[in-house]
């Protein structure tokens, strides 16, 4: 018996069905920091269920969703979000690349629009006389 308690904690007998529901909610808004391209949901890394853990804690503990995601991001910072806090950071990231391409694509369409100069040049009397003159000097 003393066994069995050891191996499921005392706080999974006593979750809800709409704590279990909260808690996988959560579970896939927050990513695996050791996988990064997977929810601590479909993670099977030990870190993932030391998370879920904390998490399904915290429920049980009576905290809300938000006081949770903000202890995850105090704890593992911004990355451990999929949905991450805004921020005037973030808002560069997202509008600096669109930006940048934007700014590149109208220089480049401006280089493309300068006239070319014509090679047809008249030179005048005086000029076309200086011309011969030196061709003159060097033959």
């Amino acid at each position: 018996m003393i066994w069995f308690l050891l191996i499921f904690p005392l706080h999974a007998f006593s979750a809800t069905p709409q704590d279990e529901a909260r808690g996988r909610q959560l579970f896939t808004e927050v990513r695996c920091v050791q996988c990064q391209s997977e929810s601590i949901a479909d993670s099977d890394a030990q870190i993932a269920g030391d998370m879920r853990r904390e998490i399904r804690a915290d429920i049980a503990a009576g905290k809300t969703n938000a006081q949770i995601r903000k202890e995850l991001f105090a704890h593992y910072g911004d990355y451990v979000l999929f949905r991450p806090r805004f921020s005037m950071g973030n808002l560069l990231l997202w509008l600096l690349p669109p930006l940048i391409a934007i700014i590149g694509g109208a220089i480049l369409w401006a280089s493309r629009r300068k006239p070319e100069k014509s090679g047809d040049y008249a030179l005048s009397a005086d000029e076309e006389k200086k011309l011969r003159d030196i061709l003159k000097k060097h033959d």
